[in-house]
């Protein structure tokens, strides 16, 4: 027999006793942990928890899950999260004329390696409307013109946010979507849009990154994927890793490299945020792989 399964994710000041009232409350319930991790981070004073479990009551009705975990998390001021374990969350890609990303987050999802849904993906170029008719999915072409004043990229950003509210939009991800948000469109989407970029910044900023490093000779290339915040790349780190290159390699070798590095770095970040593994502590993130 097959129980509903929920997914909390929870923070508070560190205290004695968070685990065992948690644990307490949902066996007092009738819910059946899974998995659980926790974390206790002695700089920020702050306790993060994650807690996968099966409801095996079957008169505890989510609303009464809810409204009653919610007066358990008053008492110890927790900020929380309780996630439908089997809802898909709801993600809507955003990318310009670099495709790597995109196409690697697109078999992802449809060889479902990747539990999500996607209702749009939205550009500033043409380039790959026929790879998202490839896996009938909604093309938006919103462009946006080199130079364009800022009553242009309100209206831009306009339609975007009308998508990620119109599609119930739980992840915006910049798959290599090359323009700078504004501030107001970092903070509408708040904890809840992942960007991609190469680790070289701010050393290797502008054009062509991957030339400028091999000018320098660099013997590490990387990536980094973070919440995208109005500081420009500089956003709550969620993941990163890199790869050895050497003299005997061209930039093209360096940028194909790099774009791989980059794919892999993305898809751990948007599995993790759409699996509710990540939690922010400050300007920094809690990631319970």
């Amino acid at each position: 027999m097959s129980y509903p399964e929920y997914i909390l994710t929870l923070s508070c000041v560190d205290q004695r006793g968070i685990v065992h009232r948690v644990s307490g409350f949902l066996a007092e319930y009738g819910c059946n942990i899974i998995d659980s991790a926790q974390f206790g981070d002695a700089q920020s004073s702050l306790f993060f928890m994650r807690v996968h479990f099966a409801s095996e009551n079957p008169t505890l009705g989510d609303d009464l899950l809810r409204d009653s975990f919610a007066a358990l998390a008053a008492t110890m001021q927790m900020s929380w999260q309780l996630n439908d374990a089997a809802k898909k969350p709801r993600m809507l890609l955003m990318v310009s004329k670099i495709g790597h990303c995109l196409n690697d987050l697109l078999f992802r999802y449809k060889s479902g390696l990747l539990e999500v849904e996607i209702p749009a993906i939205v550009s500033n170029h043409t380039d790959f409307y026929q790879l998202a008719a490839s896996y009938n999915i909604p093309f938006h072409h919103l462009p946006l013109a080199n130079g364009a004043s800022a009553a242009a990229k309100l209206a831009q950003e306009s339609r975007i946010l009308e998508l990620v509210e119109t599609n119930n939009i739980d992840l915006v991800v910049l798959a290599r979507y090359m323009q700078i948000l504004s501030p107001a469109l970092c903070t509408a989407l708040k904890g809840r849009a992942i960007n991609i970029h190469h680790s070289f910044l701010p050393s290797f900023k502008g054009a062509k990154p991957y030339y400028q490093a091999h000018d320098r000779g660099v013997k590490l290339i990387g990536a980094t994927a973070h919440f995208v915040t109005g500081d420009l790349d500089e956003g709550p780190i969620i993941e990163q890793d890199v790869a050895r290159v050497d003299h005997a390699m061209a930039p093209d070798t360096l940028t194909a490299i790099g774009r791989d590095v980059e794919s892999v770095v993305l898809a751990r970040a948007v599995k993790w945020f759409v699996e509710h593994r990540i939690l922010l502590n400050g300007h920094k993130t809690v990631v319970f792989k």
